[in-house]
This record gives C-alpha cells, structure tokens and sequence, in this order.
C-alpha cells in the first residue's frame, strides 16, 4: 500500500527469542525485550522531518517529580451573564414574521422577526403632526425676530414666538424618540412593523416565537448566548474552602468529553453558603475554541492546591504523551537516530493535565508530547498495509 507520507517501519524489538525477558528498559534506544510481543504492531517508527514536522511533533524529557495537589469540584458549565441576551418586545403587536430557529448563529444587529405594532401608526400621525407644527412655529419665529431687528416688530412677540417653537421642536423629538425605541426608522414612510433584531453575536438556544403569535411588552421571544466564553460552576464544601484561592489553574473534565480535559483558572469563590447542600461556588472561567461546550453539561473541575500529594517521586509526563492502542496505555519515545519507539506503560494517578507513569518509561527519555495522535494514526495504517498484502 503507497502512502504520501514516506514511512519506514523497523520490526526491532520484537523478537522473542533474543536477551533477557526480565531485562529492564535501558534508555530511548533500548530493544523493548521486557514488553509483550506484538504479531502484528511494530514498535518502532520512522517519519521523514517534513512530515515531523508538519504533525507538530514535540517531544519532551521525562522526569521525576510528584503531582500537584488538587482538590475536585463537582458542577456544571452556564453561560457567562453579559454574553447572553435576550430578545424582546418594547410594546405589544403581533408576529408577522419569524426568520431565526433555535441551534441558528446570529450576528448583532440580524433581524429575527418583524412585530406589527397599531401603535405605531398613532405614533407616526404624532409625529407627523408635532413636525408640521414646530416648522410652522420655527417659521413664525423667525419672521417676527427679522420684524423686530428691522424696528418694526415687539420684541416680547418675537419671545414668544421662539418659545412656541422650541416647544413644538422638543415635542416632535419626543415622539420621533419613542418610535426609536420600538424599533422604527423614523425615516421611514408609513407601516405598522417593528423588526427585532440580535443585541448580540452568538447562537439562539431558545425560541418563542410563532408568526402571528401575540407578544407582550417585555415578553422574550429569543435567547442568544455567545459561546466564546463559558463558566463553569463548582460546588466547594466547607472542608475545602480555606484550601482554595483565587487564581488557582483549574482542570476541568466533562462527563460527556472522558477524552478531553478543559483548562481555566478560578476567578471568584462565592460569599455565600447553600443552607441545604452547605456548599460555595467556585466560578471558572473555559474558552470554548472548539465549540464543544455546552450549557448544563456537567463534571468536574480539579483545581490546583498550594501543596504538593505526599507520594513518593514518580515519573511525570503530560497526559497528552499517553494514548491507547488495544486497550493498553502507550507513549512514544523518540530515539537517538530520530526513530519514535514504542513503550507499553503502566499509568496512575492524574492532575492538572500531568499523569504518573509507574513503569515502562525512564527517567531522562524524550516522550513525544505532541503530534500522538499522528504517530499513532501512521503506525495503525502500516499495519492495516501489511495486512492487506
């Protein structure tokens, strides 16, 4: 089978019949004798640089050390306040139109439905007629002020006249200001209908909103939320509060992701105790780059402790150097020659985005930590292509 990619599989370390099964891992180069034999999964791969680096592969030394301390807030993923918003009526009408569906991103300023509002044919005959009567005033006050600086005017008349058209100026502002209000291009010529539009950019997750359905002043037909930023909110008991602080990183793990952990930090602890569940809330704040957040999703959020576990030293790697390939754990190390080698490990306690690997791996080996995904993917398609020949 012919790749794009250019690919060499090297069959080392495999072989059965050669050294000391107990033999122990020697170093990024060693043989692998001590790991369970593979028919038909090579151990050791090879990818040009381009390819390298195309995939983003990084590698990085692995050491000893222990695990920071956390603490495991259970909670849920809500909106953020002030990127929600809600879509309502400032007066009564009916639906004449509804262009928006739930699940629908909009950008601000859209117009989700049109409102036939009686009202505004009132107002706009207001507004007519306040208009008609300040110019007709604003004429007669400037005909009087023109008699007086000719010396042929009073100069109380030519007052009274800028006051009557002042008067009338400011009550056609205030009608044409409560036409802006519902939403009326007071240039506009004639008509009954209001548009709603999006105070916001984001994604509707509720409508209310059926064409002739009669909507009240205040009555939410739309609900926007900007899903850039979520919060999500964990539920601190008493035991642990004088353990947290503001600022601490934050790993957030969601029930319905097991496969992918969210990272923030806690930007607020509340004041106030739950009297029935006699817990806190713990805010932390999750960037959403992947869109896969949603509202109500629930899990657990381990936040980070000012001490480390009292365990003994073990090897730490980050958790994205871990993969799984059969339903074993494995990471790949890569070699003196530049090779990427296959070690089976044995994994145990996890935090903050770091895992304890409890053997298969040795202290000062360089385990790649970024591009898995991709090794993984070109050593199961190696194999798929020895099978097909």
């Amino acid at each position: 089978m012919r790749h794009w990619l250019v690919i060499t599989l090297l069959l080392a370390g495999c072989n059965r019949d050669s050294g000391d099964p107990e033999r122990p891992v020697s170093g990024p180069v060693d043989t692998h004798e001590d790991e369970e034999h593979h028919e038909a999964l090579p151990r050791q791969l090879r990818v040009t640089p381009e390819v390298a680096r195309d995939a983003g592969i990084a590698t990085q030394a692995a050491k000893r050390g222990l695990l920071t301390a956390v603490v495991s807030l259970p909670g849920e993923i809500t909106s953020e306040p002030d990127k929600t918003a809600r879509v309502s009526a400032v007066t009564g009408g009916r639906l004449e139109q509804v262009s928006f569906n739930e699940g629908q991103s909009v950008k601000k300023g859209d117009v989700l439905a049109v409102l036939r509002v009686p009202d505004v044919g009132r107002l706009r005959g207001s507004l007519a007629a306040s208009a008609a009567k300040a110019k007709a005033s604003r004429a007669n006050a400037e005909r009087l002020r023109s008699l007086r600086e000719s010396g042929f005017g009073a100069e109380q008349a030519a007052v009274d006249a800028e006051a009557e058209a002042r008067a009338q100026e400011a009550e056609t502002r205030a009608v044409g200001e409560q036409l802006a209000a519902i939403g009326v291009n007071t240039d506009a010529v004639g008509g009954y209908l209001v548009p709603l539009r999006a105070p916001i950019t984001g994604v509707v997750v509720a409508r209310d909103a059926i064409v002739g359905q009669p909507v009240n002043a205040e009555q939410t037909v739309a609900t926007i939320v900007d899903f850039s930023e979520v919060w999500f909110l964990g539920r601190v008991f008493e035991k642990d509060l004088s353990r947290l602080r503001v600022g601490a990183r934050a790993d957030v793990q969601l029930n319905a992701f097991a496969d992918q952990s969210f990272e923030g930090f806690v930007e607020y602890i509340g004041q106030r105790t739950d009297p029935v569940a006699r817990t806190l809330t713990a805010r932390i704040r999750l960037r959403n780059d992947n869109d896969r957040l949603r509202i109500g999703l629930f899990g657990t959020a381990h936040v980070e402790l000012a001490e480390a576990t009292g365990a003994s030293p073990r090897i730490i790697v980050p958790r994205t150097a871990v993969t799984e390939v059969g339903g074993k754990d494995m990471v790949f190390v890569k070699a003196a020659d530049g090779d990427f080698i296959v070690h089976d490990v044995t994994v145990g306690r996890s935090a903050l985005a770091q895992v304890e690997i409890l053997s298969g791996l040795d202290e000062g080996e360089e385990v790649v930590i970024g591009g898995v995904f991709t090794l993984k993917s070109l050593l199961l398609k190696s194999t798929l292509g020895e099978d097909q020949h």
